[in-house]
């Protein structure tokens, strides 16, 4: 094996430029694979961040419409008991109403929470661009594009009329900007010790929101399962975001597919330009492949030869491409940007994703070099050396 292998150096460095050329296309089919990869993953984070990464991933709500659930601490400590990679979970109750200011009025969504446990879900510090959380009864909290509708300010003062007629005045408390118009037009956030107040109901909420473990989050369907089973015959609906959003992940496998086909072709041809290129190494080198046969070097020695080159060819050109991959990456989130400066697609680096190709690189070399490491195990000595 030693031997093999020092032969085999020795035959990549009789032509550096041709070493390096192969080097390099190996490299350049890695980086290919590795920046598609990696851009194709983080555009799916991106895009599940975008749409369920503030907001419920499954939820608990009654099984009848219009009802509410009692009892809702005891329903969430069953919750969490189930060791199901619940990180997040927090009670909500939420009501229509309209809105009224300066004798103008629209509908919106009352949205009582729990601060402190909606914080993981909905990151209310991130998005609250003046003044703060409503902290007690009667203050609430409202999107940008109310603010800007009615020309509303801190401490103000808004009428919210309720389904049975009752008006309830409420300080405005902050506002917030989630990024989504709908959102910042529609929703009244305030406590739910406040939400209960407003709209005379007791204890109770609308539903329980919970959030996984982002290692978790393609399996928040078979969680919400386990969930059911647990929580069987108490009258509850649970729903996760994947029955509700069909058409983002049919958009995520679709991508996913593509980049997986992408990277098949991708490497397909390095095995074959390696196969190739080793292959006329094979006929280059015969003769001196015929003389170290006559001087009694075995056929399966000469088979490792190739084999070595190939294991060599292989890890150099692998350590290249992730090197390139990760500079084409960097480069492109550096360089595509969004009008406020954020990258379109942020940099993302799956270490195992990476390693898992580098490690295909060097196997499809490795099976590249098997076709000319046969074929010179059967060349004869005499004959090559005949014939030289």
């Amino acid at each position: 094996m030693k031997l093999s292998f020092s032969i085999a150096l020795r035959f990549l460095r009789s032509n550096v430029l041709q070493t390096i050329i192969i080097i390099l296309g190996i490299g350049i089919g890695v980086s290919v694979q590795i920046f598609i990869g990696s851009l194709i993953q983080g555009l799916q984070n991106s895009l599940v961040n975008s749409t369920i990464g503030n907001s419920s991933q499954i939820t608990i709500t009654a099984s009848a419409d219009n009802e509410l659930l009692e009892d809702y601490t005891t329903l969430m400590q069953k919750a969490i008991d189930g060791g199901d990679s619940i990180i997040n979970i927090s009670p909500v109750l939420d009501n229509p109403a309209f809105l009224e200011s300066g004798g103008a009025s629209q509908s919106v969504v009352v949205r009582g929470f729990d601060r402190q446990k909606a914080e993981g879900i909905y990151k209310f510090s991130e998005y609250i661009t003046e003044g703060a959380f409503p902290m007690n009864n009667g203050e609430v909290m409202l999107g940008t594009a109310i603010k800007d509708k009615y020309g509303l300010k801190i401490d103000d003062t808004i009428s919210l009329i309720t389904a049975d007629k009752r008006t309830v005045v409420c300080r405005v408390s902050g506002f917030f900007d989630f990024k989504v118009a709908a959102l910042n037009g529609s929703w009244c956030v305030t406590t739910i010790a406040s939400a209960q107040e407003i709209f005379s109901i007791g204890d109770k909420v609308s539903a329980i929101e919970m959030q996984v473990a982002s290692s978790e989050i393609f399996n928040a369907d078979i969680i919400a399962e386990n969930l059911r089973e647990r929580l069987d015959n108490q009258g509850l609906r649970i729903t996760d975001w994947k029955g509700q959003n069909e058409q983002l992940l049919s958009g995520l496998q679709g991508q996913s597919i593509s980049s997986l086909m992408i990277q098949v072709f991708v490497m397909i041809s390095v095995v074959l330009g390696i196969a190739s290129v080793l292959a006329i190494t094979v006929m280059q080198k015969s003769r001196q492949i015929g003389i170290l046969k006559a001087m009694g070097i075995k056929s399966r020695q000469a088979s490792l030869i190739f084999l070595s080159e190939g294991l060599m060819l292989g890890v150099f050109g692998a350590l290249a491409g992730i090197a390139i991959g990760i500079g084409l990456s960097a480069s492109f989130t550096a360089f595509a940007l969004n009008p406020d400066g954020t990258p379109v697609i942020a940099l993302y680096i799956n270490s195992s994703f990476i390693m898992v190709s580098g490690l295909i690189a060097v196997l499809a070399c490795l099976i590249a070099a098997m076709i000319p490491a046969r074929r010179s195990s059967k060349l004869d000595p005499i004959d090559i050396i005949r014939n030289n």
